[in-house]
């Protein structure tokens, strides 16, 4: 199975992109750490991305995922990856995790992620929601952080521009039927 993240800026439309390839008869994987905020945000805790144990609950959750049974088709695409969870971790200033840096060296080891990654840039703005407490100047930031990360591991960056939603889907569906073939 070639599994595929989607990658990029906070608010760049990672999950509506993830949606409409589902919707093509694509296996998808939601993004881990806004379901790690939903859920500790529905228990009353308004800032869970504060708590210490943060990154790793995104690492466990991003693992179970990915290890979860095998699907039917030949392509996965993930809203994330581990390297993200780095990224994140590397903007709030934090040491990566003995856990995040055992996964990564799983992922890395077994390449579990296709080399190539899926960037999804910024669509000029950035939605608050409440998972997502950042000005679009810190969401650039993040982006930035992200596109270092990947490419410090050697990922190839396949770019998403900030096109129409249906040509941003074409796209990203066009280039994995070309990899198929080969």
């Amino acid at each position: 199975m070639r599994r595929y993240v989607l990658t990029g800026t906070p608010g760049a439309g990672k999950t509506t992109l993830l949606r409409g390839l589902a919707e093509l008869g694509h296996e998808v994987v939601e993004e881990a750490a806004t379901d790690v905020i939903a859920r500790a945000q529905a228990r009353g805790e308004d800032e869970p991305w504060t708590r210490e144990s943060f990154i790793d609950e995104i690492v466990e959750l991003q693992r179970q995922r990915q290890l979860a049974a095998p699907g039917t088709n030949s392509v996965r695409f993930f809203d994330r990856s581990p390297l993200c969870t780095l990224a994140l971790a590397t903007y709030q200033g934090r040491p990566p995790s003995p856990a995040l840096t055992a996964e990564i060296e799983r992922i890395t080891t077994h390449g579990v992620y296709e080399r190539q990654v899926f960037f999804v840039r910024n669509l000029g703005f950035c939605e608050p929601t409440a998972a997502r407490r950042i000005s679009f100047q810190q969401s650039l930031e993040f982006e930035r952080i992200h596109e270092e990360t990947y490419r410090a591991f050697g990922h190839e960056l396949v770019d998403v521009p900030a096109v129409g939603l249906a040509r941003r889907i074409a796209a990203i569906d066009t280039f994995v039927s070309a990899r198929r073939t080969e």
